[in-house]
């Protein structure tokens, strides 16, 4: 099985910035959208997890993609999270996606039922492709069980990938089971498999894998890239090695809370910690270890 993937390299599931009364910050969005791309992401999942998408509305993430447009950041550079629990607003989604040029998304299955069947998924995936009729769409499956509690099997992924060529081109695996995403690549060459977390990264490359779509990328793109781009040889396992330690001490936190309290430290502007309940700002005493290890980090790696 092959397909010809659209992305490759480090992908950010865009942070959303919310106001003190907890609406969508437009202007500061796109803002960071384009400081993504210009710190070395080669492309913007907006609406991933890490962007609290299922605490946005249909009309907030439309309104967002045509902000994005209006703003003159590249269609082409947006994989959005389309995938919804009711068809219709996954297909309307989709089909906004579209229209502002971007150059796949990210479909999520519908994950409200549980212990739901491959048929039931393949259908699902099925309708939205038949609805949204758009011979440009490519999907990328997002496979998050953890948090979804349905995920697209194997078996699943080869059969929507076979029956749609060209327009279901590849997934993200967020399932933190590196043994699903090596099991994509040895068994469909070709088929663009990001990683969820980056400390899979360098293994997944050596596979022929296209990267990562990482909550981290939100705030240390920099780093990311110059893996991506060096990732071979001595000076890639140094890079990988830092990388890699970043994610470690990432992963002792809420995720999304901790890259919030990280981009609130940088920019100075400390309504970045601004969450949607349920989710809340990581508590002070939190914040400041993380920072601390952080710290520790970049003196270690000599960028002070």
């Amino acid at each position: 099985m092959t397909a010809a993937g659209t992305f490759a390299g480090v992908l950010a599931p865009v942070a959303t910035p919310f106001k003190d009364d907890l609406s969508v910050d437009t202007d500061r969005f796109v803002a960071f959208c384009k400081q993504l791309l210009d710190e070395g992401c080669h492309g913007l999942a907006v609406f991933g997890t890490t962007s609290e998408a299922n605490s946005l509305s249909v009309d907030e993430k439309l309104d967002l993609l045509r902000a994005l447009k209006a703003a003159g950041v590249p269609g082409e550079k947006l994989m959005p999270g389309t995938g919804t629990c009711a068809l219709p607003d996954t297909v309307r989604l989709t089909r906004a996606a579209m229209e502002a040029g971007a150059g796949g998304v990210l479909l999520l299955p519908p994950f409200y039922f549980k212990k739901v069947d491959d048929e039931g998924l393949y259908r699902a995936a099925t309708e939205t492709i038949r609805r949204v009729e758009d011979p440009q769409l490519r999907i990328y499956l997002y496979h998050i069980p953890p948090i979804a509690q349905v995920g697209w099997s194997l078996p699943l992924v080869e059969r929507l990938a076979a029956d749609f060529p060209g327009t279901v081109v590849g997934l993200k695996d967020s399932s933190g089971d590196y043994s699903y995403t090596e099991g994509v690549l040895r068994r469909y060459p070709g088929f663009a498999a990001f990683v969820g977390n980056e400390r899979f990264m360098k293994d997944a490359l050596e596979l022929g894998g296209p990267g990562t779509i990482t909550a981290s990328a939100n705030v240390n793109a920099a780093a990311l890239r110059k893996l991506y781009d060096n990732w071979q040889g001595a000076e890639g396992e140094r890079i990988n090695d830092a990388v890699c330690a970043f994610r470690r001490t990432l992963e002792q936190y809420p995720t999304i809370p901790a890259v919030k309290a990280i981009i609130a430290r940088r920019t100075g502007d400390p309504t970045w910690q601004n969450l949607r309940p349920p989710l809340r700002p990581l508590p002070e005493e939190q914040a400041a270890k993380l920072y601390q290890q952080l710290d520790a980090l970049a003196a270690l790696a000599g960028v002070g």
